[in-house]
């Protein structure tokens, strides 16, 4: 009797698709072998692939240092994993990663982004060429900054993102750079030295530089170089919930989700040509607006679970768990401006996508950025709005 999954790796195998040790391949009865890319596409000995959803495009590679197990993730192009456990992901053009990878859901690497051996990820989003070192933790944060795979956003080694509290929160997500000056591809890149963390939620400005060592616990400004003094002991009792800082942490969850927002007008207003060009591009595609809708899940559920526990002895509070969910609808649901002058301008793609955004306009790519800022502010007043005595940025 055949052991389960080889009918379809013979398909594969049929296909075209290079196994080199097809016994040691396993491949789901789920699995749609259309799905897969016939072009270029070699499945190295030991791997395994699940899920209904999973799409592997031409020139991948699966498992060159070590076996892989993926299910349901969409690859695009050229992709690399190296070798590791990869779940409900999403990896475009050129995007690899090391030996003993951790992915879960909610990832998104564009395009040429990597990481090294040992890298843990879920619900992280990294812009093109952003590179992560070794034995890092790196969930819950959107990183963005740098031109090029020579100058590129970059994470030193045995970093971590620390995205979990003692009162079992994760409203914690933070952003490295943001969306609107980070699509455009052109910033400078930003510089987390390695053995450090950040806690979040904070935000990191473009070409920040930030020291080994150092462990992050406040916003960094633009073109900012840090170096965190070591901590100074500290002994006190334990107040649960107490949420000292709520103004900023409801500002930071608003921020990150905004920003969401606005990386989803821009994937489905300039990115989805791009993708309809590729083979199983649209297929890539659907998934990477399935990753930017579970991650706009994730922050909501989240921040609603911590804004629960607050307690209401004022009426900034108070007002807060009062209307937690008409601030999560109108993030959920938002009206946006299309961007209908950037777009005009922008017209129809004649490259692939990294190289159509490098060389727009100065004015053009201004645009596009003013469009996607506008998206982050609108929403950023409408909940401030909603909730006045917290007296969301007001400085």
């Amino acid at each position: 009797m055949d052991h389960d999954g080889s009918a379809k790796v013979r398909e594969l195998l049929a296909r075209g698709v290079r196994i080199p040790s097809p016994l040691t391949v396993h491949v789901g009865d789920e699995v749609d072998v259309a799905r897969i890319s016939a072009d270029g596409v070699t499945i190295h000995p030991g791997c395994r692939i699940r899920g209904a959803g999973t799409v592997i495009s031409a020139g991948v590679t699966l498992g060159a240092e070590g076996p892989v197990t993926l299910e349901d993730c969409h690859l695009g192009p050229r992709v690399q994993l190296k070798g590791g456990f990869f779940s409900r992901a999403v990896f475009l053009e050129g995007a690899n990663m090391g030996l003993g990878a951790h992915v879960r859901e909610g990832t998104l690497l564009e395009e040429e982004a990597n990481g090294a051996h040992t890298v843990g990820l879920k619900q992280t989003i990294l812009f093109p060429f952003v590179t992560l070192g070794s034995l890092i933790n790196f969930c819950d944060c959107l990183m963005a900054g740098g031109t090029s795979r020579k100058d590129h956003s970059e994470v030193g080694s045995s970093y971590i993102h620390f995205n979990f509290t003692p009162d079992g929160t994760k409203a914690t997500a933070s952003l490295f750079g943001d969306v609107p000056r980070g699509v455009m591809l052109n910033q400078r890149p930003i510089f987390l030295g390695g053995q450090g963390g950040a806690v979040g939620p904070l935000t990191t400005g473009f070409g920040a530089v930030v020291g080994a060592g150092s462990i992050l616990r406040d916003d960094v400004a633009d073109d900012t170089f840090v170096l965190t003094p070591p901590a100074h002991g500290v002994s006190r009792p334990v107040t649960p919930h107490a949420h000292r800082k709520l103004r900023r942490i409801v500002e930071r969850n608003v921020d990150y989700l905004a920003n969401l927002v606005a990386l989803h007008a821009w994937y489905t207003h300039v990115r989805a040509p791009f993708f309809a060009a590729q083979e199983l591009g649209d297929l890539v595609f659907e998934g990477a607006l399935a990753v930017l809708a579970s991650a706009r899940r994730e922050r909501a559920t989240r921040l609603t679970a911590l804004v629960a526990t607050v307690t209401p002895d004022d009426d900034a509070r108070r007002e807060l768990r009062e209307r937690i969910g008409e601030v999560i609808a109108v993030l959920d649901e938002p009206s946006v401006p299309d961007g209908a002058a950037f777009l005009e301008a922008l017209g129809s793609p004649t490259a692939g996508y990294v190289a159509t955004i490098q060389q727009l306009p100065p004015d053009v790519a201004q645009a596009g950025v003013a469009w996607l800022q506008q998206i982050v502010d609108e929403l950023r007043s409408r909940v401030a709005a909603l909730v006045p005595s917290l007296s969301l940025y007001a400085g």
